[in-house]
């Protein structure tokens, strides 16, 4: 049976960005011919938090109505080098529970985080969307392995725009950052030269 995850950022006992949580919950329950049972504001609110400070709310759930939850402690994890790497076979088009395929490429790689690539085009790291900058405007890739909330968030108040953005281009980005629900908007800025084998890629791969 396939478990699924949702991660929210939870700070001063506030729930962020609730309704598109809610709105990706209900798309995976309809994806499978069922109806979710929950409301996440509701259910937020049986957590009785009332804690200060920033805590990640992580929700796993299946589609037969077995749920558990944390309230976890958060601090955004600072890299200091990325590396590209192929994940072509990568799906995650749903936020599962089991990252395996994911965690093993990460685990491979000769750098603290990483960023996929498919077919020659940039998509997400192993736990964020990516924004890249350029002229002063933020530009997040077309493709992605997933459509996190900070993601369309963003877009839709227009902070940032989507681009084509892949291994040919990439080179054309001053700086990036790493998205998600625990990480806003100007979290953290790196500049592309943190991603260590950005020159090395093989073409063949573009």
């Amino acid at each position: 049976m396939f478990r699924f995850i949702e991660t929210i950022r939870v700070e001063d006992s506030q729930i962020f960005l609730p309704d598109l949580h809610q709105e990706r919950m209900d798309r995976v329950f309809f994806h499978y011919g069922k109806e979710n049972p929950y409301l996440l504001k509701e259910y937020f609110l049986q957590q009785n938090h009332d804690e200060h400070g920033l805590y990640k709310w992580r929700i796993v759930y299946d589609l037969n109505g077995g749920i558990h939850c944390q309230m976890i402690p958060y601090a955004v994890e600072i890299h200091n080098n990325f590396e590209l790497v192929n994940g072509n076979h990568l799906e995650y088009s749903f936020k599962y529970e089991n990252r395996d395929e994911i965690n093993k490429l990460k685990a491979s790689a000769d750098a603290e985080a990483v960023i996929f690539y498919q077919n020659g085009m940039i998509t997400d790291t192993s736990y964020s969307n990516l924004i890249f900058r350029k002229d002063n405007e933020w530009y997040t890739p077309e493709t992605f392995l997933l459509n996190g909330v900070m993601r369309q968030h963003l877009l839709k108040s227009g902070k940032i725009k989507t681009l084509e953005i892949g291994l040919k281009n990439i080179k054309e980005f001053s700086h990036f950052q790493m998205i998600n629900a625990m990480i806003p908007f100007n979290t953290q800025e790196y500049p592309i030269a943190l991603i260590q084998n950005l020159f090395s890629i093989k073409t063949l791969e573009i």
